[in-house]
């Protein structure tokens, strides 16, 4: 083993430059650290793994600020009355001003998350993304939106979108389309359709059975957790619509029925009554 050099003790910083004191406020009197063949190594470590908090930070913050901007795009999708229509300006405005804060934002980290690093740093926040990209596209073409499109509708930065982004993404997707079908109901006293005569609840059941039978991706208790209250958002969409087909013509303009009622199980296939 390499010989380790003790130096005399005498007056010294610390290595980032402070000064060390007692409780007094007096300087204390430190000794500089033995040096030895492995003191460089352990040196880039430290390095390294500071370097690597910094980002992680940085990362979390910009995630964090993406996150809340992709809530404000889907609460103003929200306002949306219309299928496979282009938006009102007044709203497109809005979406274009969040979706350019949007691309800043994400430039920032660009280099953070290159190659190795995308997946060693956690970015929820594009879960978010797709969530509020999805749901544009589905109000305005009433269809949905692929991965591939996914990934180019990523603003102004380089950044790698997962399959588990998308696919967590789109389950929350279908939590939006039933708050979509539910407002537009209570409104307009009928489920929204298409010019094509598809309604939304067609389309959620159909993006339901797709989720359902796809491999699962991730973490396998996120993904059952998000499975099971994506099956339960179809049941309320289907008991809407149940309520307003059947019994629309017993309540007055404006009724809706009590989504989050028990559900009457009759004991074959765990079917409504």
């Amino acid at each position: 083993m390499a010989d380790v050099e003790v130096p005399a003790p005498k007056p010294a910083q610390v290595a980032n430059g402070g000064v060390k004191r007692d409780y007094r406020g007096n300087q204390k009197v430190q000794t500089e650290l033995p040096r030895n063949a492995y003191t460089s190594m352990f040196e880039g470590f430290r390095d390294e793994l500071d370097k690597h908090h910094d980002r992680r930070m940085k990362i979390q913050n910009v995630s964090r600020d993406v996150t809340g901007l992709a809530k404000k795009m889907i609460f103003t999708l929200q306002r949306v009355r219309t299928l496979a229509k282009p938006l009102q300006p007044r709203i497109q405005a809005d979406i274009e001003a969040r979706y350019k804060e949007i691309g800043t934002l994400l430039k920032t980290i660009e280099d953070d998350v290159k190659g190795m690093n995308r997946h060693r740093y956690n970015l929820m926040c594009l879960e978010e993304f797709v969530e509020a990209v999805t749901f544009m596209h589905y109000l305005t073409t009433q269809t949905l939106m692929t991965p591939d499109e996914t990934q180019r509708a990523i603003p102004g930065a380089d950044i790698l979108l997962t399959p588990s982004d998308y696919v967590y993404g789109v389950f929350d997707l279908t939590g939006e389309m039933m708050r979509s079908a539910t407002s537009n109901t209570a409104l307009n006293g009928a489920i929204p359709e298409g010019p094509g005569g598809r309604t939304i609840q067609k389309d959620l059941q159909d993006v339901s059975s797709m989720l359902q039978v796809n491999h699962p991706i991730g973490r396998p208790f996120s993904y059952s957790k998000k499975m099971d209250v994506m099956i339960e958002q179809v049941r309320k969409v289907e008991r809407l619509g149940y309520g307003v087909r059947i019994r629309g013509n017993e309540r007055p303009k404006g009724w809706m029925p009590d989504l989050n009622e028990e559900r009457l199980d009759d004991g074959v296939g765990g079917q409504d009554e």
